[in-house]
């Protein structure tokens, strides 16, 4: 090859490498949000709260925004971490071992409601009052992984000197906030604790007989719930998300109609630093190594 080919030949070998770069980085924009949610409540219910999310969403970062179900927790942290969704709904907890699981999750907003959560304990028992009246009989948690369906009932419960696992006569786990409500109402177990949001929310829609079921005790409150993004998400795209939940505003019917689903009086910023104290709360109840 001659002097002059072979710098042409170089330059057309780079040429080529800057034309393949700058492809495959074209490939790598998101262009499409995939989004999940814990599965707390029913998939009917998470999928009527969310549609209209979505389709605001998808106006406010001008790409499609799709929904996917997921049949557990855990199926949630690992899509996270396998980059198979870019967004998701997290319970406190939920983001912590998303956090540990992926080192780069990163938690948007919140509610203004979730700086100040409480978990509620319920009985069908008219004679139970207090915690203490239910040694010796059979409780229900949400979810293992869910933060107020088990992790922190469990933390407080810990903490006025309880140990579930031997204070009861039995621990069971309904999977669900609304499933908790079931077993209780039904008689299948003697007491029960879940999300206060869902549980007033059950009251309004007129789905519990509060004849039946009553409250006797609620958690202190603490962090909860949060839109958590993906690592490695174009910052771009991640800014415009949250600039969207932010620009919510409950003065707007259309945007009222969408935070009333959410349960959401407004979405604001929140961080990392938020939920240490629900890492540490876990580490101390046992539910991380």
């Amino acid at each position: 090859m001659s002097m002059i080919k072979r710098p042409l030949a170089a330059l057309a070998g780079l040429c080529l490498s800057i034309a393949t770069l700058f492809s495959t980085a074209a490939l790598a924009e998101t262009t499409e949000l995939r989004v999940s949610a814990i599965p707390d409540e029913a998939p009917t219910e998470l999928m009527r709260k969310f549609e209209p999310l979505g389709k605001y969403l998808e106006e406010q970062i001008g790409i499609p925004v799709t929904f996917q179900p997921v049949s557990d927790y855990a199926g949630v942290v690992e899509a996270l971490g396998a980059k198979r969704l870019d967004m998701a709904w997290l319970g406190g907890f939920t983001y912590v071992q998303a956090k540990l699981r992926t080192g780069d999750a990163i938690p948007l907003v919140q509610r203004e409601q979730d700086e100040v959560f409480t978990s509620t304990f319920i009985t069908a028992d008219p004679d139970v009052k207090t915690h203490q009246d239910l040694e010796g009989k059979s409780f229900a948690f949400g979810s293992v992984s869910s933060t107020s369906g088990h992790l922190m009932p469990r933390y407080f419960l810990q903490q006025d000197g309880i140990d579930p696992d031997t204070f009861f006569s039995r621990v069971g786990f309904s999977g669900a906030h609304d499933a908790t409500v079931a077993w209780v109402e039904s008689g299948k177990v003697d007491a029960g604790v879940l999300n206060s949001s869902v549980w007033e929310k059950l009251i309004e829609q007129d789905k519990i007989d509060t004849d039946k079921v009553h409250v006797y005790a609620v958690t202190p409150t603490y962090y909860d719930y949060n839109w958590t993004v993906r690592g490695g998400l174009e910052p771009e795209l991640v800014e415009k998300i949250k600039a969207a939940f932010l620009a919510l505003d409950p003065a707007n019917p259309e945007h009222k109609a969408i935070l009333d689903l959410q349960r959401a009086s407004r979405f604001v910023p929140t961080s990392a630093e938020n939920y240490q104290g629900i890492e540490e709360a876990a580490r101390a109840a046992g539910l991380l190594e």
